[in-house]
């Protein structure tokens, strides 16, 4: 069975460090400014093969699967954002990186966050696609919806004759759009695999330290928010609020339902060089943008 454990779209330029007592996979490729590309949980690196590719002639792409994802050893920890921005400081330092731009989808741009609110020198832009801890998790939509979704991956780790289906079912809704397929094809036929990751994971994101809402005036860095407008679970309306306390952040949507990188490549790319070529010539800017 192809899954995400396999080294589907690793780059040619592939490491493994150890950080923490924990080997994980990196793609590392192309020459220039750091960019880092943190995915989503039940993920991994090969979702930003595409972007690596048009990137690396100008840009050092680096991608690291998180733990327990793509080529990564399993961690001893539960997968949550601010262990997974412990693990970015620890990649960054094995990659020889002092400072980078992080782009960050779902977990990925949590960590990113709590990376650039606690290290502001090692972190020069950030790019965020749908970012979790934004939301009122607290509230009583946000319990029923986590409580939920930790019902479902429970399930699934259990062995449900009706999960595959049932989470093949519910990626339809994560990744919409066409060119998103092929990774989609490969998350959904990891079902059985990282449904216990994806229960974990959700258990986390009802805990408080999940909130990031009181971290976003410490992130002083240039930030381009892309948000897949279609989200069901992490909308645009229930963290507009948070996003306007970003000092200085723009906002962008796009027609996808959680990961712009993968369902509107090209208008992501676009946005992203727009956003990312002026980063190349000058030092960071740091004028508030309205969101």
């Amino acid at each position: 069975m192809e899954s995400l454990r396999s080294a589907v779209g690793a780059s040619p330029s592939s490491r493994r460090v150890v950080v923490d007592g924990v080997a994980l996979a990196v793609d590392d490729e192309g020459s220039g400014p750091a960019l880092v590309c943190l995915h989503a949980i039940g993920h991994g690196a090969s979702d930003f093969a595409r972007l690596r590719a048009r990137l690396a002639p100008r840009w050092r792409v680096i991608a690291p699967d998180w733990p327990g994802q793509g080529r990564s050893q399993a961690d001893r920890v539960p997968p949550e954002a601010g262990r997974y921005a412990d693990l970015l400081g620890g990649i960054l330092d094995a990659c020889g990186v002092g400072c980078a731009t992080l782009l960050g989808n779902s977990i990925g741009g949590a960590a990113a966050i709590r990376y650039a609110a606690a290290h502001p020198e090692r972190v020069t832009a950030l790019v965020l696609e749908n970012p979790g801890g934004l939301d009122a998790a607290d509230d009583r939509v946000g319990r029923t919806a986590i409580a939920a979704m930790v019902a479902f991956f429970a399930a699934g780790a259990r062995g449900a004759g009706w999960f595959p289906a049932a989470f093949a079912a519910y990626y339809r809704l994560v990744l919409q759009r066409a060119p998103a397929a092929p990774q989609r094809r490969r998350i959904v036929a990891s079902a059985r695999e990282i449904a216990p990751l994806l229960r974990d994971a959700w258990i986390g994101f009802g805990r408080p330290e999940a909130d990031l809402r009181a971290l976003l005036p410490a992130v002083r860095c240039p930030v381009l928010v892309a948000w897949a407008a279609r989200d069901q679970l992490i909308q645009l309306r229930r963290c507009r609020a948070a996003l306007g306390t970003l000092p200085t952040a723009r906002l962008e949507t796009f027609a996808a339902g959680h990961a712009p990188h993968l369902e509107t490549p090209d208008a992501l790319e676009a946005a992203l060089e727009r956003f990312l070529d002026p980063l190349r010539e000058e030092p960071p800017h740091r004028a508030a943008h309205a969101v």
